[in-house]
């Protein structure tokens, strides 16, 4: 009998320790949620690459009683999250970035810069509705920069201004990032004529290597000098770009925009997964973030779409103000949403490099609207 007596308590030892005896339906809910992202991510493909870390971190956040972000208990989970509080993956994910980018068609079109800053209209937009729904003004500014469909910067700004919604923040712009080619059509057609998407760009002019390698070194010194906030990120930008530019140092440029970039996205999306806790996440600050991100995502393509048709006046019918769509900065999907869109109005109508000019300059853009709130409103 003292032995069964002793099996007893010896099972209710360990019941008690683990996970089974302090899982709530919070955290089954999450798990749910994390589930559907995976299905988003590997079954319907919409930003695998990040939804399916970020899914995954999502169910091992609410796994109870694993001690992960535990500062007593030193860990891989409690680094990755040391590196996503510190801001230290942001940087080297820009620093990927630069390395992927072409800076070409913007530098042969300077004027399409424009239709980049027209796209962030959707952030200050957000920013106002958080506002009057009571966010106070620092994170109606993390939530406002879900509109630039920038993650790492999404990432950056929260972790500074408001690390309590970075989980829901993070997830809005990843999602509405994958979701480009769902959202962004109807905006376009609704607001564009038949006539207006049919027209045909001319060719881009070539631009020299002098001009591609001074680009990244101007743009640096400028904007760090005007916003110091974002040095780090436009700083790791440019110099990735510097890599791809430079001709003469491929080896870096490849581990940048390859394994480094493949290495610290793996360990952004899981950190970012693990924030989404059930008591973190499940609130109703939530649901309000995640439609104030749509909001913002919608009103960022109207924006860019509707300077395009200003440019397309005002050039006498040389711009089509599809690509100003491309002025968010969700490289480069937002880019091939224009070629799509414009295919379908005109065959044989390639709008692809056209509309990577107000593609990269929305990186840019994204990037110097977060300095800006940090500037003014942290």
């Amino acid at each position: 009998m003292e032995v069964f007596n002793a099996f007893v308590v010896s099972l209710q030892a360990v019941w008690m320790d683990s996970g089974f005896s302090a899982f709530t339906m919070g955290n089954f809910i999450m798990i749910l949620v994390g589930l559907a992202l995976l299905y988003m991510a590997i079954v319907k493909e919409y930003e695998p690459l990040l939804l399916g870390p970020i899914a995954f971190g999502c169910i091992l956040a609410n796994f109870p009683r694993t001690g992960f972000l535990d500062p007593s208990q030193m860990n891989v989970m409690l680094a990755i999250h040391y590196g996503i509080q510190n801001e230290i993956f942001p940087p080297l994910i820009f620093l990927g970035i630069g390395a992927m980018t072409d800076f070409g068609p913007l530098l042969a079109r300077p004027s399409t810069l424009l239709l980049g800053a027209a796209a962030q209209i959707g952030v200050f937009v957000a920013l106002v509705g958080a506002m009057l729904l009571g966010f106070n003004v620092q994170e109606a500014g993390a939530i406002g920069i879900i509109g630039g469909a920038d993650g790492p910067t999404a990432i950056y700004l929260s972790v500074q201004m408001a690390p309590h919604l970075l989980g829901a923040i993070a997830v809005a712009a990843y999602s509405y990032m994958s979701l480009v080619p769902l959202i962004q059509p109807p905006v376009m057609k609704l607001l564009t004529t038949q006539k207006e998407r049919e027209v045909v760009m001319e060719q881009l002019r070539p631009v020299s290597k002098f001009e591609r390698v001074c680009f990244p070194i101007v743009a640096a010194v400028l904007i760090s000098l005007l916003l110091p906030p974002i040095a780090s990120l436009l700083g790791m930008l440019m110099l990735g770009n510097l890599f791809r530019e430079s001709g003469v140092m491929d080896r870096l440029s490849d581990t940048a925009q390859n394994s480094l970039c493949n290495i610290v996205t793996i360990f952004l999306a899981t950190g970012t997964g693990m924030t989404m806790s059930a008591e973190d996440f499940l609130t109703p600050q939530t649901l309000l973030i995640i439609l104030l991100g749509l909001i913002a995502f919608i009103f960022g393509t109207a924006g860019g779409v509707i300077f395009g048709k200003i440019m397309c006046r005002v050039s006498g019918w040389k711009i089509n103000p599809l690509i100003g769509s491309a002025g968010v900065s969700a490289v480069p999907m937002a880019a091939r949403v224009s070629q799509v869109v414009g295919m379908k109005a005109k065959p044989g109508n390639y709008l692809l490099m056209h509309a990577m000019g107000p593609n990269v300059a929305g990186v840019i853009g994204t990037a110097v609207a977060a300095g800006t709130m940090l500037a003014m409103l942290k």
